[in-house]
């Protein structure tokens, strides 16, 4: 939840103007400020004050407790053109927070001043995982340029460092699930990489899982805090001390069927758990089902050890294999405006970036320092999807991009072709040509209509024939992608020609290169008119149906509904 505190009326109306935006997500905080800081600081989430800087900070100053603990809190001046990450920029989100604000309030930036942010170097605490060490004394010599060592066990998903963490440094990064001895200037992230496989008997004590659970991973040199979730049959899905145990470690307990663990080969089997349950493995093979294809068992099956009664648990610790990330990312049809902050956001996170050169230059000033950039020219696209398929296969954070929505005559189908289940596949939806165009010329697309790409390259002729034909046939919209090239210069006219054999001459097409471009142009001829010499392949054409019509100089499909009154 969002406290809302404002001290004038101007502050009242922009705080207002945030309430009617995010009803479900803040609360307004009426009467005397300081009390109402003070409640919304202990109540809230994160909290916007409407307020000086300085009254801020003297009403905050007394109510600080812990970084980790504190609410993000954004500050927004009487005038409503900067809106201040005051307090808690990363762990509290501030600074997500002052972005948003400033999105909802006419003529306001947003102020970060926390140093990784303000040099696009991603911070340590931001990543999603534990961290632990001299974080800060690691995140300065990033900062100040020096080198630092970053050391992992295996290649996770992570964004891209800048150029001055590589091999080797005097202040270190290391990326580990083991024990590591504390050292001046080293930092260690813990990536989620353990999976602790849990059995027990009926009414086992969360105390002996716990305990349990402790001491082999502290035997195994493993990191508590890499624990990603425990693990069981779906017949201790009740279990009290094992729920318990997840829920004190903080990690969800997730439960298979006995069917499925008993598939899995395990070093310790026994006929207990397969007359109790119906598997002779739940510990070890909790564990590996659930840390996915090529796991590794670090610990084998161990029992609890009571000193005055017989064992009531068992666990067993298994490693995944690190997922790589492709995100197949759709630029829109390339104004800025048109490219989708989650689309943005995936291209921030990506270590990796695979694309026809000219896109790569469209966001180039969007990717963090260290990225590393796969371009190639027209005409390699299998070659791209394969790259990126190869880069995320060895663990790396990829995104593939396109040009529209990547799913359109764009990537994703080429990659996702190639995509395995071994690793994790992310589709950005983008703004496609056809719609773009479609804006440009009023509502074409407002019934129902079908893309078709005339370019015969891959695809047979008589296949694009068909198509266009039955198009013509069914009385639908028609938008041309790849319409006419120097080298093919046929086939355009040779579909329109299909297209009037259903539609009267004066049927309005809609012609638009370069939509959303600095040097785009939009023209409506008719299906007569049309001269297909003054088009190429930078160019959409929308060819309406019979009941298109032009009304007031834009093209307009009616819906063709019967309103209900």
């Amino acid at each position: 939840m969002i406290g809302l505190i404002s001290a004038t009326a101007a502050g009242a109306a922009a705080r207002d103007r945030l309430a009617a935006a995010w009803p479900d997500r803040t609360r307004v905080y009426d009467g005397p400020v300081r009390a109402s800081v003070e409640r919304a600081f202990a109540e809230c989430d994160q909290v916007v004050c409407f307020l000086a800087t300085g009254a801020a900070v003297r009403l905050l100053a007394p109510l600080l407790a812990d970084k980790h603990t504190d609410p993000g809190v954004v500050c927004v001046d009487e005038a409503g053109r900067h809106a201040v990450a005051l307090l808690g920029g990363h762990e509290g989100g501030a600074n997500a927070l002052a972005a948003q604000v400033a999105a909802q309030l006419p003529g306001c930036a947003p102020v970060i001043t926390t140093a990784t942010d303000a040099v696009d170097v991603p911070g340590l605490d931001t990543l999603g995982w534990p961290v632990e060490g001299e974080v800060a004394a690691v995140v300065r010599a990033m900062l100040d340029g020096e080198p630092v060592a970053l050391r992992a066990d295996a290649v996770w998903p992570l964004p891209a460092f800048p150029a001055n963490v590589g091999p080797d440094g005097a202040s270190a990064l290391l990326v580990t699930d083991r024990l590591v001895a504390p050292a001046p200037r080293q930092a260690v992230l813990r990536p989620p990489s353990l999976i602790v496989g849990v059995g027990g008997s009926r009414g086992v004590p969360e105390a002996e899982v716990l305990e349990l659970i402790e001491a082999a991973l502290a035997e195994a040199g493993l990191s508590r805090a890499s624990v990603a979730a425990l693990a069981t049959v779906d017949a201790k899905a009740d279990e009290a001390g094992i729920a318990a145990a997840a829920e004190r470690l903080g990690v969800p307990l997730r439960t298979h069927p006995a069917s499925d663990l008993a598939a899995v080969e395990v070093p310790n089997p026994s006929p207990a758990p397969l007359a109790a349950v119906g598997t002779p493995s739940v510990a070890e093979a909790a564990a590996l089902r659930d840390a996915g294809p090529g796991a590794e068992l670090l610990v084998p099956k161990r029992k609890s050890t009571p000193p005055d009664r017989p064992a009531m648990a068992t666990c067993a610790i298994a490693r995944r294999r690190p997922r790589g990330r492709l995100a197949v990312v759709g630029l829109g049809p390339g104004a800025r405006d048109l490219l989708t902050p989650r689309a943005t956001a995936e291209l921030r996170r990506a270590s990796v970036v695979v694309g026809l050169d000219q896109y790569v230059d469209q966001i180039r000033d969007l990717l963090r320092p260290g990225t590393r950039l796969l371009e190639s020219g027209l005409g390699a696209e299998e070659a791209r999807a394969l790259s990126a398929v190869a880069e995320a296969r060895t663990g790396h954070a990829v995104a593939l991009i396109g040009s529209g929505d990547a799913g359109v005559y764009a990537m994703a189908s080429p990659a996702l072709a190639a995509a395995t289940t071994d690793i994790d596949v992310i589709g950005v939806p983008g703004v496609t040509a056809a719609l773009a165009a479609a804006a440009l010329l009023g509502a074409p697309l407002g019934h129902d209509h079908v893309s078709i790409s005339l370019s015969d390259l891959h695809t047979p002729w008589e296949v694009i024939e068909r198509r266009v034909r039955a198009a013509a046939a069914s009385d639908l919209v028609v938008t041309f992608y790849n319409p006419r090239s120097r080298g093919r210069d046929w086939q355009l006219p040779a579909a329109l020609k299909h297209l009037a054999e259903h539609r009267p001459p004066t049927t309005p097409v809609g012609i638009v290169r370069n939509a959303s471009r600095p040097d785009e142009s939009t023209r409506i001829t008719t299906l007569a008119d049309l001269d297909p010499t003054t088009v190429d392949m930078m160019t959409v054409v929308t060819v309406g149906n019979t009941a298109t019509r032009m009304v007031a100089t834009r093209m307009v499909t009616p819906r063709g509904y019967r309103w209900q009154s």
